[in-house]
């Protein structure tokens, strides 16, 4: 299959102007101007987008799929609030919920151009939608408890549930890892047991860190919400305080206690670190994955982005939960994010450039799969997206890779494709679940929310 647009941004070279695509089995064979394929394979099947860039698909480094039913229920609250509600919520939605909210999730990913997720999951849900929708993915099972006599236990139950679900997938596409829950709701022998059984297994590992100032309290003092929030008797009993104050930022919080000691650590937020925190983070080569529409939407802060890749640390952009931000959309995450990087630090003139490229190699960087996707470069896998340059809010298009960032939104792509197949052309679904159903089930599920 030839696809053709009128720009190609290959993310590890310069765009090209009337360009186009080969994908054959899957992966992507040629690159080059339109003309100069045709003449080259002029018995291919062609797809023509038009006015419209071909790129890689998006890489999100960090999100909750399942979360997709709960969006625009809690707004205009700060972190500490928005988490624990929640929580509570949570405690409404069954195994068959979640599955079916991870759904939803999947294929809003997807229709915004996602053609891969990091999820953090405790129920699994994310692990089977992204099999069934064809995603490519690295589900992060979720592992935690308060109590030291419970850690143990809670391991082994997740250990469990990965090898289960390593059975489930296909492993060219998914990944299985682990998390350990946030500092606030984990007992920091886990960052330890957890960076061990990564080692042994060779698995991935993403921690929550540093992301707000409560958490960074938390970590410091003792004295946050979550200290409150820590000893509810409805977490079962915990040892009395289960938290103590250690007066150092959670960054070399996880670092004493082994948290980083794996070989593919991925930190999420980072909003809150010193100097010293991103030098041992550089140290250990632990990636990023920033996400600045959350972080901005619960008051979290901003995080130093510049002094991240100034350092040489992989960076890449993560939606988060869309139970926050209400879409799952990289492209109003690359803009939003510039724009604020832009506000807090004019002297690092953030660039349109460096943000698509965070959203899609840099992604790929930090989950160490670059040799797979990120780019649209011959010998990878063909996870190729359509976006559409066409509207009058774009026109007229000299820079194509600006006018992605600063002039699309996540409803302008026009075609996702993973592994040489497309999955969605605007608004269709080429996948292996029921939408109409999906649709149905998400709405008969809200109704317990209200």
């Amino acid at each position: 299959m030839l696809l053709c647009a009128q720009y190609v941004l290959p993310i590890t070279s310069e765009p090209i102007h009337n360009g186009a695509v080969l994908v054959r089995d899957g992966v992507i064979r040629d690159v080059g101007t339109a003309a100069m394929l045709k003449l080259r394979y002029p018995d291919e099947e062609t797809s023509d987008y038009g006015q419209a860039a071909l790129l890689p698909g998006f890489v999100d480094l960090h999100t909750h799929l399942e979360n997709a039913v709960l969006r625009g229920i809690v707004h205009d609250v700060p972190y500490a609030t928005w988490i624990m509600t929640m929580r509570e919520l949570s405690a409404k939605l069954d195994v068959a919920d979640w599955y079916d909210s991870a759904v939803l999730g999947g294929l809003e990913a997807l229709s915004s151009g996602i053609t891969t997720v990091a999820d953090i999951t405790a129920s699994g849900a994310s692990c089977t939608a992204t099999q069934k929708l064809g995603m490519r993915s690295v589900i992060y099972r979720e592992v935690g408890a308060m109590d030291r006599r419970r850690v143990d236990f809670a391991m082994h139950q997740a250990e469990n549930d990965l090898m289960h679900w390593r059975e489930e997938v296909d492993s060219s596409r998914v990944t299985i890892g682990l998390s350990p829950s946030a500092v606030f709701a984990c007992h920091p022998e886990m960052f330890r047991k957890v960076a061990q059984f990564a080692k042994k297994e060779n698995v991935p590992v993403a921690l929550r860190l540093a992301g707000d100032r409560e958490e960074c309290d938390f970590v410091r003092y003792g004295s946050s919400p979550f200290s409150v929030h820590s000893m509810d008797t409805k977490r079962g009993f915990v040892e009395i305080p289960p938290w103590l104050p250690t007066g150092t930022t959670p960054v070399n919080y996880a670092l004493n206690w082994g948290a980083f000691e794996s070989d593919n650590v991925m930190m999420v937020h980072g909003v809150y670190v010193s100097g010293h925190d991103i030098r041992k983070l550089k140290e250990y080569d632990v990636s990023i994955a920033s996400c600045p529409r959350i972080n901005a939407q619960l008051g979290m802060g901003v995080a130093p982005l510049s002094e991240f890749l100034n350092n040489g640390l992989r960076v890449g952009l993560g939606t988060d939960s869309p139970a926050a931000t209400d879409s799952t959309d990289m492209i109003a995450e690359m803009h939003i994010g510039m724009l604020l990087q832009r506000a807090v630090n004019s002297r690092e003139f953030m660039q349109s450039e460096t943000m698509l490229e965070m959203a899609t190699m840099g992604g790929a960087r930090a989950l160490k799969i670059d040799d797979k996707v990120g780019s649209l470069d011959v010998g990878k896998q063909a996870d190729v997206i359509a976006v559409d340059l066409s509207g009058s809010h774009q026109t007229p298009t000299t820079d194509p890779v600006s006018s992605v960032v600063n002039a699309c939104n996540g409803s302008d792509v026009m075609m996702t494709m993973v592994a040489g197949k497309v999955l969605y052309e605007k608004n269709h679904w080429h996948v292996g679940v029921e939408v109409a159903r999906n649709i149905a089930r998400v709405i008969e599920i809200r109704s317990k929310l209200r």
